[in-house]
């Protein structure tokens, strides 16, 4: 078991890596809601099995539905899961003087998906997650399950909320804004087929939200009628991991280069290879070879489905990055390597800084991230300056700090990659990372090439933990 405060110590020698990372927790759980649905047993491959799919597998088992789990050879914290499918027949809630109950815990798209799916059933059910959860915003969502004519009964229009479910209304329509959160549309995309419901997504951007175009694509792929699907490895969890490659090696070996004849700060990924090949002495570790670089992650999605399969291809940083329409939430990951003096090598030498923007979603997910990254960067010595939904960070030289994660497990994931380069980086309640890696710091610490290497210290004693004691749950 994780300890309370853990430090990661930086890589003190080259590491060649290829790391295989659990499915992306968007598509299962999508996926389990389009299986319950299905007419027939489907049998979901390399689905991820972390806090939030356990959660969406534990309320469909509670409404009825029969779930078969069974363990992935090739990753361990992946799942073969089977759904037996009622084509498209919810089971029945409860009364309203005894709802089923349903919890959600901090599972922002179970919550959300779960609200529209229970409206295809018949009876009352209650929804209720985690304090965060019951914070977190459902308005737009419950609006246009109204609007479809569903009642919703919350007085806060967040959670606790108890739904009314009078099942399939075709020809029923709504309007959906997804300036919030994209998950509410993604919610209705996902039901809207068995329930007859006509879906306008409205919000800035609206046509062009990754999130919504993921759901689409994968409702016209899904397998209808029983049969197999294959998750894809989670994108935004693989980008720590192309972080600690550019961080860690890329960056260490070009500082190590300042002043050798030709160097230059390379503008394109593609210049920064090349000129690594052609540079480094004989005989050395290059943090590149050939085209693979020295830490890279295995089955990489090239499906075009999650917007965070692009993270390798911001590297090195560009001046401006946006949440919106570029990257999802490895955003998080980009903006921490950004406040490295060497892991932003891409941005301008005259310090103009790397901007990040369109961040408010940020505001609303597990913690208020704009505020958590900006605060923690700062205990580590970073210039990152917020206005308004941007966030400007600026190169420094940092140092190590006692990291409060929020209960986020992606706040934990950024500031343990950044304590692979930056010593003294201390990480509180690490194990939220059970979310969405469980198995996250026993990538670090295993050795190469499965892993990279790294140790990781009780913070609190200063023993190396073990394999097992890595593990978060």
């Amino acid at each position: 078991m994780l300890p309370d405060l853990i430090e990661t110590v930086p890589l003190d020698k080259p590491v060649r890596a290829e790391i295989t990372v659990p499915g992306s927790k968007s598509i299962t759980n999508r996926a389990l809601i389009l299986a319950a649905l299905a007419e027939g047993e489907v049998t979901l491959e390399g689905a991820l099995w972390s806090e939030d799919t356990q959660i969406m597998v534990e309320c469909l088992q509670e409404l009825g539905f029969m779930v078969d789990v069974r363990p992935d050879p090739n990753e361990f914290s992946n799942r073969t899961i089977t759904v037996y499918g009622k084509g498209g027949v919810v089971p029945p809630g409860g009364t309203e003087e005894q709802p089923l109950e349903l919890f959600v815990g901090n599972a922002g798209t179970a919550a959300r998906f779960l609200a529209a799916f229970v409206c295809l059933g018949k009876g009352v059910y209650r929804l209720h997650g985690v304090p965060r959860m019951n914070e977190r915003p459902k308005a737009a969502l419950f609006r246009a399950l109204r609007e479809l004519g569903y009642r919703v009964d919350s007085p806060t229009e967040k959670l606790p909320a108890v739904i009314h479910g009078s099942g399939p209304k075709p020809g029923a329509k709504c309007t959906v804004n997804i300036e919030e959160s994209s998950q509410f549309a993604s919610a209705l995309l996902l039901c809207a087929n068995v329930g007859g419901w006509s879906v306008e997504v409205l919000g800035e951007n609206a046509d062009e939200s990754p999130y919504v175009d993921m759901t689409q694509r994968l409702v016209e792929a899904f397998p209808k009628n029983g049969g197999k699907f294959q998750i894809e490895p989670d994108a935004s969890g693989g980008s720590y991991f192309w972080a600690a490659n550019w961080l860690v090696s890329v960056g260490s070996w070009m500082k190590s280069l300042m002043g050798t004849p030709g160097f230059q700060i390379a503008w394109d990924l593609n210049e920064v290879q090349d000129w690594i090949k052609k540079s480094h002495p004989p005989g050395q570790l290059s943090p590149i070879s050939g085209n693979h670089p020295a830490i890279s992650v295995s089955n990489w999605p090239t499906s075009g489905w999650q917007i965070d399969a692009d993270f390798p291809l911001f590297i090195p940083l560009p001046e401006t990055i946006s949440r919106e329409t570029q990257l999802g939430d490895s955003i998080m990951t980009a903006l921490v390597l950004a406040a490295d003096a060497w892991g932003g090598l891409g941005m301008d030498r005259r310090n103009k800084g790397i901007q990040f923007t369109d961040l408010r979603r940020l505001r609303l997910q597990e913690c208020e991230r704009v505020v958590a990254l900006r605060t923690e960067l700062k205990k580590c010595g970073a210039n990152v300056v917020e206005k308004d939904d941007t966030l400007t960070v600026y190169q420094a030289t940092l140092h190590g700090a006692e990291i409060e994660t929020y209960n986020d497990h992606r706040m934990a994931m950024c500031f343990a990659i950044l304590g692979l380069k930056v010593p003294g980086i201390k990480l509180k309640n690490p194990a939220c990372v059970k979310k969405t890696f469980p198995n996250f710091f026993q990538k670090l610490a295993d050795a190469p090439p499965q892993g990279l290497g790294a140790t990781i210290l009780d913070a609190k004693t200063g023993r190396q933990l073990t394999h097992d004691e890595l593990f978060a749950e």
